[in-house]
């Protein structure tokens, strides 16, 4: 089962994807306010939209938590230099961050190195703390894309990466939620800037597997439905190249991840406040 957001105006509704359309789950704000509520085991029957262009949220706009998980894939590591960790490395988004799938990405005045992570983001449905292996996996909603654009000057200021990872309008994140059951084995990530290929991996290439992440994450604290794990990126980012890319106005960042969809988001620079 494949489900979204939608942008309706004045409103948001969660959506049930059926092939390429989206159909309302009538009474229900949002993906979050779907999964919160309830089970994703509800009838679609409200109005229906192409999903081609509807005006597609973050697929679940406002989670009450979004854990990051970095240095993860172990051709990323390497490529930074460092050894393969024992335990996560964890830190912290605010849904502030989140833009939807086909949202411009908000490039910051005060940053001139801005870069990709391509990353797959796995969704809670139950509420879940200390969870067994078992738990954990049946705590797992489902997958979607999500990108962590990160300023890497402001990353690096201090040994703490948090104040890089989470300006705002800037993570796109979509652009469907995908039920465990539909993500193909092999399935591949690819990162591509102006449709050049700059990250391509496996996405069971993870140091810490989701169903581990659940369940260290949730030894720590209690994760609730709607709450959203950021699994890390591969190799390929623009920092770690020679000489280092960063992401510039007017190109186009595309993620994509097989059997979930695509991230697609022209980067602009901020809009100046009046006065200014």
């Amino acid at each position: 089962m494949k489900f979204t957001t939608l942008r309706l105006g004045d409103r948001t509704a969660a959506a049930r994807v059926e092939g390429d359309t989206a159909v309302e789950i009538e009474g229900y704000a949002d993906l979050g306010d779907l999964l919160r509520r309830g089970s994703l085991d509800v009838e679609a029957t409200g109005p229906r939209h192409d999903l081609a262009t509807a005006d597609l949220a973050p697929v679940v706009p406002s989670p009450g938590k979004i854990v990051c998980v970095g240095l993860n894939y172990r051709n990323h590591i390497l490529e930074m230099g460092r050894e393969l960790p024992e335990y996560p490395t964890l830190f912290a988004k605010y849904p502030e961050a989140l833009i939807g799938p086909r949202d411009e990405i908000v490039l910051p005045p005060e940053s001139d190195k801005v870069d990709w992570e391509g990353e797959l983001a796995l969704v809670i449905g139950k509420t879940v703390r200390r969870a067994s292996a078992q738990e954990a996996e049946a705590a797992i909603a489902g997958y979607a894309v999500l990108n962590d654009v990160t300023m890497r000057d402001y990353q690096y200021r201090t040994p703490q990466w948090f104040q890089g990872k989470t300006w705002e309008d800037t993570t796109p994140f979509g652009p469907v939620l995908v039920t465990p059951d539909e993500i193909p084995d092999d399935a591949v990530m690819v990162t591509r800037l102006d449709g050049e290929e700059l990250q391509r991996t496996p996405i069971n290439d993870l140091v810490f597997s989701p169903v581990a992440l659940v369940e260290y994450i949730s030894t720590i604290f209690t994760l609730n439905p709607g709450d959203v794990i950021a699994t890390g990126t591969p190799g390929g980012v623009g920092h770690a190249r020679k000489p280092a890319r960063y992401l510039a106005e007017g190109q186009t960042l595309t993620t994509t991840i097989d059997g979930i969809g695509e991230l697609s988001n022209v980067a602009v620079k901020a809009p100046v406040a009046a006065g200014v």
